[in-house]
């Protein structure tokens, strides 16, 4: 298995509403102690991580056992508001096993349309790092609207959470999603469909081949990721799409394993000599 030489200090992961809830609803504890364990160890190995986080109204809807995501925007911010408290704390519990320390943060993406707000996000950010809390993001969706009317070219958190990476300087951001990564075509209606390892350029082409969201828990979709790479490969950094059943997957990524997706320009292939030593 070829490796990709990575320097990585500062990352940003993102954990999409489909890799937190269980198909029949119910919020998935497994995954959000592998995850909690993951980003833990990282961050004992002195990696600064950010995560950022969806799932808000999909908790919510657990919480409340409502099966059908409401189209009216006050039922689904109320959700939020609901599901927002109950999934800090079960991030509070499981980080906490782990000796970890967590900080929580509700943007809106116009904080960074004003220089001035736009700097107390980064120096709160920077302040919490320094201080090895993990900083946990997630768009306030109990005031926000742009996301939560589907205008799904927007995005839900992908695009969020580019926009953080790029903001902070972190040189890699790891989208966990209920896909391995960008495939030639649609892997659930075509059982050929092929896993693209490494992607230097998103193209009008690719753009044009992505499908919306694959769950009614969240917003998102394909395009909102790919649009998200691209703020990662403008800003010079990588961006990498895999599956988020196992959040474990971001130790493999940061040692530099060929897994999901990467986006951005090719990186140096790890020399033989070295996969020897390891």
């Amino acid at each position: 298995m070829v490796k990709r030489m990575l320097h990585c200090k500062r990352l940003v992961v993102k954990i999409g509403t489909s890799s937190l809830i269980h198909q029949n609803g119910k919020v998935n504890l497994q995954t959000i102690d592998r995850l909690a364990y993951t980003l833990t160890a990282l961050t004992n190995q002195g990696y600064e991580l950010v995560l950022v986080t969806s799932g808000a109204i999909g908790v919510g809807m657990a919480k409340l056992g409502v099966t059908l995501r409401p189209a009216e925007i006050a039922q689904q911010q109320a959700l939020a508001a609901i599901g927002q408290s109950e999934l800090m704390t079960l991030y509070t519990q499981r980080f906490s096993d782990y000796g970890a320390k967590i900080g929580q943060l509700l943007l809106t993406h116009d904080v960074f349309d004003y220089p001035q707000t736009r700097q107390h996000v980064l120096d709160t950010i920077n302040a919490l790092l320094k201080r090895q809390v993990m900083p946990i993001i997630n768009e306030n969706d109990s005031v926000a609207v742009d996301e939560l009317d589907h205008r799904t070219t927007f995005g839900d958190n992908d695009q969020l959470s580019a926009l953080v990476a790029k903001q902070i300087g972190a040189d890699l951001l790891v989208v966990l999603s209920d896909i391995d990564g960008l495939y030639d075509r649609d892997p659930n209606r075509h059982a050929n469909a092929a896993l693209i390892p490494e992607i230097t350029h998103v193209s009008a082409k690719i753009l044009a081949g992505a499908g919306g969201s694959s769950t009614r828990f969240g917003t998102g979709g394909m395009v909102t990721k790919l649009k998200a790479a691209q703020v990662m490969m403008r800003a010079g950094k990588h961006m990498v799409l895999t599956s988020g059943r196992d959040p474990r997957i971001i130790l493999r990524v940061v040692a530099g394993e060929s897994v999901g997706t990467w986006f951005g320009a090719e990186l140096e292939p790890v020399p033989s000599e070295v996969h020897a030593a390891n």
